[in-house]
C-alpha cells in the first residue's frame, strides 16, 4: 500500500519554512479584515481535521492491527511501554534541569507580563461547526476493537471494507490536507504575530524558551541514539529525514494534524508501512515526550515565580501521573495542558489563577512541545519495526550506519 503520493512538485519543508516567514512578515502589514479571512480558512480546516482524525485513527490503526497478525498485542504493548518509558523520561529530564537552572532566571514579575501582554486574534467571518462522529479515544478503542478481532477472526470481507476505508483517508490527506497543511500554518503564524505572541509574549520568556529547546534537541537527540543502537543506522539522518515532520508540527501545534507528514517520512526513514501506520497514529494520541518536558518545566517555572514550595518526590509522583493522564488528551494544540489541569491542581496546589498561568506559558511555546513530540514518534517506530516489521521496507542506503 502507498501510504502517500512521492512525486511532490515542491518540497514540503521548503513550504513550512516559507509558511511561517511569510506568517511572520505579513503579520507586520496586514490589516484586520485581511487577517480575518486567514482565520475563517484556518477555522474551517481545523474543523474539517478535527473530523478527519478520528476516522484517521480507525483507518489507519484498525488495519494495522489486523494485518500484524497475532502479534498485534505484542506490538501495542511495545508501543506503549516504550511511549511512556520517553514520557517519564523526558519530565524527570525536564525537572532536574528547571530546578537547577531556572531559579538564577526567573524574578515573581515576569508571571504578570504573560497575562499582561496575552491578546485575543482577529476572529474569523464565519465559521462552520463539523463535529467528529466519534472523540480520539473512542476511536482509539474501536480501532483497537476492529483490529485485534480481525487479526484473529480472520474476516476478509471486513477487511477488504476497512482497507478501502483506508485508501479514502489516504486519498484525503494527501490530495486535501497535505496541499492546505502550508496555508494553515501560515495563518497561524499570521495570527501569533498580529496577536504579539511572536513578539512580545514570547520574548518575555526567552531565556526559558531557550533552555526548554535546548531540553527537546537533547532527548530528541537521546532517543535517535537509543534508537540507533537497536536499527544499526545513522541516528543523524533518521533526525534529518524526520524535519518535515518536526516543522510542520512546529506550525500546527497539532500531533493529530501532523500524522500524514509523520507517517510518510517513518516510511521514508526506513520503517515497514504496516508498523507506521499502527505505531504514528498511536503515538501522536500516547507519545507526549515533549508535551511533558515542557509541562514539567512551566510548572517548576510558576511555581518559582509565585513562590510556591516544591520538591523532588512531589514531581516524581505528579510525572508518573501525567504520561497517564495525557493518553487522553487530544492530539490537538492545547490538549495536553488541557489534561493536565486535573493533576496541577491536586497533586501540586495550583489554584484557578495559577492554572490559568500555566495555560499562558504552556500556549506560549507549545508548537515546541509537539514538535518534539512527533518527531520522537519516529524513534519509538524504528524500535518497534525492528522487533515486528515486515521486511518489506529495507534499510535505505543514505541512512545505514
Amino acid at each position: 500500500m502507498k501510504l502517500f503520493n512521492r512525486e511532490i512538485k515542491v518540497n514540503l519543508l521548503v513550504q513550512i519554512l516559507l509558511a511561517i516567514l511569510l506568517g511572520i512578515g505579513c503579520g507586520q502589514v496586514l490589516p484586520i479584515w485581511a487577517a480575518r479571512f486567514f482565520a475563517t480558512f484556518n477555522g474551517i480546516f481545523s474543523q474539517f481535521l478535527g473530523f478527519l482524525i478520528p476516522l484517521l485513527i480507525v483507518g489507519f490503526v484498525a488495519p494495522a492491527i489486523a494485518e500484524v497478525g497475532n502479534k498485534a498485542g505484542k506490538v501495542l504493548l511495545l508501543t506503549v511501554g516504550l511511549a511512556y518509558l520517553s514520557t517519564t523520561c523526558a519530565g524527570l529530564f525536564s525537572y532536574f534541569v528547571a530546578d537547577a537552572t531556572f531559579p538564577s532566571l526567573i524574578t515573581p514579575s515576569d508571571a504578570t507580563d504573560v497575562a499582561r501582554e496575552a491578546t485575543h486574534p482577529a476572529g474569523p467571518y464565519f465559521t462552520i461547526g463539523i463535529p467528529p462522529l466519534m472523540d480520539v479515544m473512542t476511536a482509539l478503542v474501536l480501532a483497537f476493537l476492529l483490529g485485534i478481532s480481525m487479526a484473529y477472526i480472520k474476516s476478509p470481507g471486513l477487511m477488504k471494507g476497512l482497507d478501502e476505508f483506508r485508501n479514502i483517508v489516504s486519498m484525503t490527506i494527501g490530495r486535501v490536507i497535505i496541499p492546505l497543511l502550508p496555508l494553515y500554518i501560515f495563518g497561524i503564524f499570521l495570527d501569533m504575530t498580529m496577536t504579539g505572541q511572536v513578539g512580545t509574549v514570547l520574548g518575555a520568556f526567552a531565556k526559558i524558551i531557550l533552555i526548554i529547546f535546548a531540553m527537546h534537541i537533547v532527548l530528541l537527540l537521546a532517543q535517535y541514539f537509543i534508537a540507533a543502537l537497536f536499527v544499526r543506522r545513522n541516528p543523524f539522518k533518521m533526525l534529518l529525514t524526520m524535519l518535515p515532520a518536526y516543522f510542520t508540527a512546529l506550525g500546527t501545534q497539532s500531533s493529530a494534524a501532523t500524522i500524514p507528514v509523520t507517517l510518510r517520512q517513518c516510511v521514508k526513514m526506513g520503517v515497514s508501512e504496516d508498523i507506521a501506520g499502527f505505531t504514528v497514529p498511536l503515538c501522536a494520541t500516547i507519545h507526549m515526550a515533549g508535551s511533558c518536558l515542557k509541562i514539567v518545566a512551566c510548572a517548576v517555572a510558576l511555581m518559582i515565580m509565585e513562590g510556591l514550595p516544591y520538591s523532588t518526590p512531589m514531581f516524581v509522583g505528579f510525572i508518573c501521573m501525567i504520561g497517564i493522564s495525557m493518553v487522553a488528551s487530544p492530539g490537538v494544540p492545547g490538549g495536553s495542558i488541557m489534561a493536565a489541569l486535573g493533576l496541577l491542581a491536586s497533586m501540586l496546589g495550583f489554584n484557578d489563577a495559577n492554572q490559568a498561568l500555566m495555560i499562558a506559558l504552556y500556549i506560549a511555546m507549545d508548537s515546541f512541545g509537539t514538535a518534539c513530540n512527533v518527531t520522537g514518534d519516529g524513534a519509538i517506530s524504528q524500535i518497534v519495526d525492528r522487533f515486528f516489521g515486515n521486511g518489506r521496507n529495507p534499510i535505505p542506503p543514505s541512512a545505514r550506519m
